[in-house]
């Protein structure tokens, strides 16, 4: 997968968003915000294991794929 990767929502912690570079945008016909990095998500995934956060799940909706971590 390429980049965009959506990382958080507008409820989403600020310094975790700050250290993965995410910026907060609002889309067009959307009612919230979002976080967005332009890196791969294996770029983003990669940052996150050093925080220590692991892989659970993955599945595919539609064209999106969706992670699930967890941090001990």
């Amino acid at each position: 997968e390429a980049g965009p990767t959506m990382v958080g929502d507008e409820h989403s912690d600020p310094n975790l968003m700050d250290f993965l570079g995410a910026r907060k945008r609002n889309m067009l016909g959307n009612n919230f915000c979002e976080y967005y990095v332009d890196d791969a998500p294996r770029v983003v995934l990669d940052k996150l294991e050093k925080l220590g956060y692991h892989v659970v799940s993955m599945t595919g909706v539609g064209q999106t794929l969706v992670w699930c971590l967890h941090r001990e």
